[in-house]
């Protein structure tokens, strides 16, 4: 079978790309790639219009641009004399030329012959830690042996006020999960520190930097006194990334088939696989009560649910059951009408044999598949119209 070759310097290009892109969350990605791409671009230009001003020979000259040639003896030597100049020619630039090489899960064939970390603590530490993960998004596809075993490896982290957590363009050394304290988020800009946000006592910071290879993008500097906990670049390679690199490999081709993402972009259905959790029911078993609050999303991967009803309008009365109003089958989903209305469940929802559900939460729900809300709110119609027709009503929807 024939290899595609990549091109030197591909992967540095985009990689430097998607850095600035999570850093600063564009609203137009093609016009940011217009525009980064661009600066690149011109920072190239500027690069080799100073070498041929300059009075040294051009081979001695010290480039900073990312490209293929392979560099001759003088060079080699020339660029170990000068290792600690840094590049001028722009942000882009230099954000490129300190990139180092991404980490790849497929070479971590030996995963198991690595000693497990393991940081001892106390019955109390670890239900503190327990409550301050309970909802990192990067935690929740894990299974129970691996939320375990990242539980295992996590180690307290009491910090003072004015504390540097982590500083803008240090290498990645540990992720962290917060338990209190609140946070500034600081990012240089012109040579000033400016303070972009804040953690108050919940979430994470500092995965950028290990899933990415990247230098950290921003300071972190506690504003009170606080706790933390931190899980060290090995342990997180191994467990987080590794795990939504096999995810993404097992459910991007079934994301693909499902008639309501297909609207989406690639690069959007990616970032819902890295969200997804996956759940299996029993025959009979409920997965949705009515009246319940709604706080997740279904796919049904495998196997079959019944979605039942029972009518708000004879509530109280002796023939007010459970009335089946439809099922869904492998690529189909259920839920969304709580979360698109802000209402509670309007029916309860059963497992027909043992089926096999895909999670997605409610704030990635919110986040990712806003593209695709005027879909299910066309849905809402279709849902009246069986209503009426079973109960002359469509009131449980309004209410």
């Amino acid at each position: 079978m024939s290899t595609v070759e990549i091109p030197a310097g591909l992967k540095e290009l985009l990689q430097g790309y998607t850095v600035e892109v999570l850093r600063r969350r564009p609203p137009d990605l093609v016009d940011f790639a217009v525009q980064h791409f661009t600066k690149i671009l011109e920072n190239q230009r500027n690069d080799q219009r100073a070498k041929k001003r300059s009075a040294r020979p051009a081979r001695k000259g010290v480039t900073f641009e990312t490209n293929s040639n392979k560099p001759n003896k003088d060079e080699e030597e020339e660029e170990e004399e000068e290792d600690t100049v840094k590049s001028t020619t722009g942000k882009y630039n230099r954000r490129v030329s300190v990139c180092a090489e991404a980490y790849n899960p497929d070479d971590d064939d030996d995963d198991d012959a690595e000693p497990r970390v393991v940081h001892p603590k106390t019955d109390e530490q670890r239900r503190r830690l327990q409550d301050a993960c309970r909802d990192i998004l990067l935690f929740k596809t894990l299974d129970q042996e691996q939320f375990s075993e990242v539980l295992d490896g996590m180690f307290e982290v009491l910090v003072k006020p004015q504390e540097h957590i982590i500083d803008q363009g240090d290498d990645g050394d540990n992720f962290y999960v917060i338990e209190k304290g609140v946070y500034d988020i600081l990012v240089q800009k012109d040579g000033v520190s400016i303070c972009v946000g804040k953690y108050d006592n919940k979430g994470s910071f500092g995965e950028l930097a290990l899933m990415y290879n990247t230098p950290r993008a921003a300071t972190i500097v506690a504003t009170q006194e606080g706790a933390l906990w931190g899980l060290d670049r090995a342990t997180f390679h191994r467990l987080i990334v590794k795990n939504n690199a096999k995810k993404r490999k097992m459910y991007e081709a079934f994301i693909e088939c499902v008639p309501l993402l297909k609207s989406l972009e690639l690069s959007e259905r990616m970032k819902i696989v890295d969200v997804l959790g996956a759940r299996a029911f029993k025959d009979g078993e409920r997965i949705i009560t009515q009246g319940d609050e709604a706080d997740c999303f279904y796919i049904v991967e495998s196997g079959e649910v019944k979605i039942m009803i029972k009518s708000k309008t004879k509530a109280g009365q002796q023939d007010n059951t459970e009335v089946e109003v439809a099922r869904c089958s492998r690529g189909q989903y259920f839920g969304e009408l709580a979360l698109v209305t802000n209402k509670p469940r309007a029916a309860s929802v059963y497992a027909v044999g043992e089926t096999k559900l895909l999670v997605i939460d409610i704030q990635a729900f919110e986040r990712l598949l806003g593209p695709c809300m005027e879909i299910m709110k066309r849905n809402i119609t279709q849902y009246e119209d069986q209503l009426v027709a079973l109960f002359g009503s469509s009131v449980d929807l309004k209410h």
